[in-house]
């Protein structure tokens, strides 16, 4: 067994000189940006109920009865000293009026914004939160949506505290449901990886996004950018073009307590979860090319190693060192990231996750470039 090869020049070197760049690259992108999360701890701090904000809390629903029955009492009942729900009724044909009016006999501090049926009138989310932050009494905001649950009911307590006179903006997590099945791993899956990258940006001073499932934000900030005013045409871009826009590396906290989680139960089907992140995709093309570049280090260099060790195994020469340098970083690589998707709670992917990785690089790509972005601009 030969360790140690010749290096000769060959078509075969050339391919191990790029093989070691990327590896190095890759390795020091993880090191660095993902590193800032898996060894980032939260700092403890006791707030009492006078330094507390009030906060309202809004909800954008449409069709929603079914998913405000089964959440809605879980917000309204937080343990928190003042606060209001605001839900708009954006042109629902379900039953939701209804229920919400037996909701507020039972809560006073929930209010409902009914938007009536109009053709005139985008039914779009980034309306309904417009409408909702103009009738709201607070100051701060806390969002979410009708399909989440909060993991407990210190939820809005953990969010609000977050606060400061320069913390403006809140990021959060929104993980989904655990279930059975491979498609479910695989969202939760996507939904951690997602989240390791804009909490690592957030922390390394380039925040780009947030999850609509959970953020906060103050009244302030939203009216120094016009709201959603330079991308209201895009049915996403609530809780990533907003967050470029609004975000600095001075206004933005990051808040991983698990008992401020909001869980949502994900896709049950291939269809209905690709449409949901091709939808996704329709603001990539608003990132700014720091923030692209950023965000493509790591599945390109990935991409890369991957191609680059497959032929390297076809060498005798190269065949043993290229193995040793990618498990090298493949656990490296473990270690890290095993860290970060067990501060999202999702510490039953780590016995798998090199495998994981691997399969998410190639699946990915595929379905990006094969998604039709343009047809799933709605909400």
């Amino acid at each position: 067994m030969q360790f140690i090869p010749s290096f000769e020049p060959s078509a075969f070197l050339y391919v191990f000189l790029a093989f070691g760049i990327t590896a190095l690259i890759h390795l020091i992108y993880v090191l660095v940006i993902q590193g800032k999360f898996a060894f980032y701890k939260k700092k403890v701090s006791e707030s009492s109920a006078d330094s507390l904000p009030p906060i309202s809390l809004i909800i954008a629903a449409r069709n929603e009865s079914d998913n405000l029955y089964e959440n809605l009492p879980f917000i309204l009942n937080q343990d928190y000293p003042q606060f209001e729900v605001i839900v708009i009724n954006n042109q629902s044909v379900d039953d939701s009026s209804q229920l919400l009016r037996a909701f507020q006999n039972e809560y006073p501090n929930l209010h409902v914004i009914e938007v009536e049926r109009n053709p005139h009138l985008r039914p779009g989310k980034k309306l309904s939160i417009t409408i909702g932050i103009k009738g709201a009494k607070h100051d701060h905001f806390i969002l979410t949506d009708a399909d989440c649950r909060p993991a407990s009911r210190s939820w809005l307590r953990s969010m609000a505290k977050s606060f400061t006179e320069e913390k403006e903006l809140i990021i959060g997590y929104g993980p989904y449901t655990k279930s059975g099945g491979f498609l479910n791993k695989l969202i939760r899956f996507d939904t951690a990886s997602i989240g390791i990258s804009y909490y690592s940006m957030a922390l390394s001073g380039l925040p780009y996004m947030g999850v609509g499932r959970n953020i906060g934000y103050t009244r302030h900030l939203f009216e120094s950018v016009n709201g959603f005013r330079s991308h209201y045409g895009l049915a996403s871009g609530d809780d990533d073009l907003f967050v470029q826009e609004a975000a600095t590396k001075k206004n933005v906290s990051i808040n991983i307590d698990k008992d401020a989680f909001c869980y949502s139960a994900p896709c049950g089907d291939w269809d209905s979860w690709i449409r949901q992140k091709t939808r996704h995709y329709t603001t990539t093309d608003r990132y700014g090319v720091i923030k692209k570049w950023m965000l493509g280090i790591y599945p390109l260099t990935m991409l890369m190693l991957l191609i680059s060790f497959v032929i390297l195994i076809l060498s005798n020469d190269f065949r043993w060192l290229s193995a040793s340098v990618f498990i090298f970083v493949t656990s490296v690589k473990w270690w890290v990231q095993g860290r970060c998707f067990i501060k999202l709670n999702e510490g039953s992917l780590v016995k798998y996750l090199p495998l994981w990785d691997i399969m998410y690089t190639i699946l990915m790509p595929i379905i990006y470039y094969s998604s039709e972005k343009k047809a799933a601009n709605k909400w």
